[in-house]
């Protein structure tokens, strides 16, 4: 059975995750305190309802606690933000996932029971500058405060050459997941795989590596 998600916050965030879910063919339920932006998404999502997110009472009557999954996506207001959060975790929603403005945010989020803490701002800021570094940089996924995962773009360091001849493990600390060479993808790369220019490498390792490896790329 498809899951089941309540987007709570209709600004850009949250509308843009809203959309995407229900356009995945999920059932969404967009909630907003503003009445314009609740019948903008009237057309976009499966029910858009106007509600207070700190009103209890108001998301009890929605049902929002059978949802498996509630987004709490509100922005400038974090007081509302951590409100919502309490609520929905003293009413027992099985996943609740909180947009933060900062870490002080998120660390609050996560002492009241926020399941996750998403900071969209901060993360889409690494995202540029790593591509401002390195042009051949194409994604960057934090996984812990140390490690990552890069999409590179391969160039004239990487093209023509074989896993084993570039040796990225030894140079530069990091392993190749997989390889994207068009519309294939290989995850699970030989030593023996040879690298075309504008092939895209996933790799892992710890930042320090891979910032060596970016300035190669």
């Amino acid at each position: 059975m498809n899951k089941t998600f309540a987007v709570i916050g209709l600004g850009r965030f949250g509308g843009s995750v809203a959309k995407t879910l229900h356009d995945m063919g999920y059932e969404v339920m967009a909630i907003d305190r503003d009445p314009q932006r609740v019948q903008d998404f009237a057309q976009i999502v499966t029910h858009a309802v106007e509600a207070d997110s700190t009103d209890e009472n108001a998301l009890k009557a929605l049902g929002v606690r059978n949802f498996d999954v509630v987004v709490v996506s509100i922005g400038e207001d974090i007081q509302s933000s951590i409100m919502t959060t309490l609520i929905l975790q003293e009413m027992g929603v099985k996943k609740v996932v909180v947009k933060a403005r900062n870490d002080l945010h998120g660390k609050v989020l996560y002492k009241i029971g926020a399941h996750k803490v998403v900071f969209p701002e901060r993360d889409m800021g690494v995202r540029v500058v790593h591509n401002l570094i390195s042009p051949n940089i194409l994604d960057y996924i934090e996984l812990a405060d140390d490690y990552s995962i890069i999409e590179v773009s391969a160039g004239e360091f990487f093209a023509g050459k074989t896993l084993e001849k570039l040796d990225i493990r030894a140079k530069f600390g990091c392993n190749v997941m997989a390889i994207k060479s068009g519309p294939r993808i290989n995850i699970a790369p030989l030593a023996d795989d040879v690298i075309h220019e504008g092939d895209i490498l996933v790799v892992i390792g710890h930042n320090n590596d891979l910032k060596k490896l970016e300035e190669k790329a």
